[in-house]
C-alpha cells in the first residue's frame, strides 16, 4: 500500500507538470526547448526525482515515430499534431503518461486517428481485472485499432510495467501471458503512426485492484487544439 501511494503520488504531480506544459507549447519553439523548460516544472510542481526518462516532444510527421528523439532543430508550426511522453520521479517512484494535442484546429482526417487511439485506450483499461492475460490487454487495444483500418500502424507494445525503474519487466504484448494480479501496475499506450503525416498515442497508468483497475492518470484525454 505504501508503494502504491507513492505511484499514485507519482502520477499526480505529473498530472500537474501536464497542464502547464500544454500551455506552454506553442509555434515558434523546438522540441528541446519544451523538453528543458518540463524540467524546471517537474521542480515548481514538487516532484523530487527529475524525469524518470527523457521526455519525448514531437511535432507534425515527427510524432509518426513513436521513438523520436528530441532536436532543437524541429520548430513547432500551426497545423502540427504534438505527441508529449513524459514522466518523473518522486520518492524514489516513477510516473509515465502521453497526452497528443494540436496547434489550431485539427484536420477531420486528425480527429478520426485521435478518436481511434482514445477508444483503443479506454477498450485496454476495461479490460483490465484480476485473472485476465497481459496479452488480452493489448488485444483489446489491437483489435479496435485493426477493426478502423490501421492495424499495420499500432509499431509497439501495448504497455510496460513500471515503479521503481519507468521500464521494469513485463509487458503488455501479444506473447505476455502471465496473469493480471491485484497490486500490478503497468502503462496502457496504443497509438497509431502515420509516416509523413501524423502520429497519436495516449498513454496512463493502471493499477490492478481486486475487481478491475484504478487509473493512476486524471489528466484529461479530451481532444486539446490549442
Amino acid at each position: 500500500e505504501e508503494e502504491i501511494e507513492h505511484m499514485r503520488k507519482a502520477s499526480l504531480l505529473n498530472d500537474a507538470a501536464m497542464e502547464k506544459i500544454q500551455e506552454v507549447i506553442k509555434p515558434g519553439m523546438s522540441e528541446t526547448e519544451v523538453a528543458d523548460i518540463l524540467a524546471n516544472i517537474y521542480t515548481e510542481v514538487g516532484a523530487n526525482g527529475g524525469f524518470s526518462f527523457h521526455p519525448i516532444i514531437a511535432y507534425g510527421a515527427n510524432a509518426a515515430d513513436p521513438h523520436h528523439g528530441n532536436s532543437a532543430d524541429c520548430i513547432a508550426k500551426e497545423g502540427d499534431c504534438v505527441i508529449i511522453d513524459m514522466g518523473c520521479v518522486h520518492n524514489s517512484y516513477c510516473s509515465d503518461m502521453t497526452r497528443t494535442i494540436f496547434l489550431g484546429e485539427p484536420s477531420e482526417h486528425q480527429k478520426e486517428i485521435y478518436d481511434i487511439v482514445l477508444q483503443a485506450n479506454l477498450a485496454g483499461i476495461a479490460a483490465v481485472k484480476p485473472g485476465v492475460r497481459f496479452c488480452d490487454v493489448d488485444k483489446a487495444c489491437r483489435d479496435y485499432i485493426t477493426e478502423k483500418g490501421y492495424g499495420p500502424q499500432f509499431l509497439h507494445r501495448t504497455g510496460h510495467a513500471i515503479g521503481l525503474e519507468c521500464h521494469e519487466f513485463g509487458d503488455v504484448s501479444s506473447i505476455n501471458t502471465d496473469v493480471l494480479e491485484p497490486g500490478m501496475i503497468f502503462s496502457i499506450e496504443p497509438g497509431v503512426y502515420l509516416a509523413g503525416d501524423v502520429g497519436v498515442r495516449i498513454e496512463d497508468l493502471v493499477l490492478v485492484t481486486e475487481d478491475g483497475c484504478e487509473v493512476l492518470n486524471h489528466f484529461s484525454k479530451e481532444l486539446k487544439a490549442k
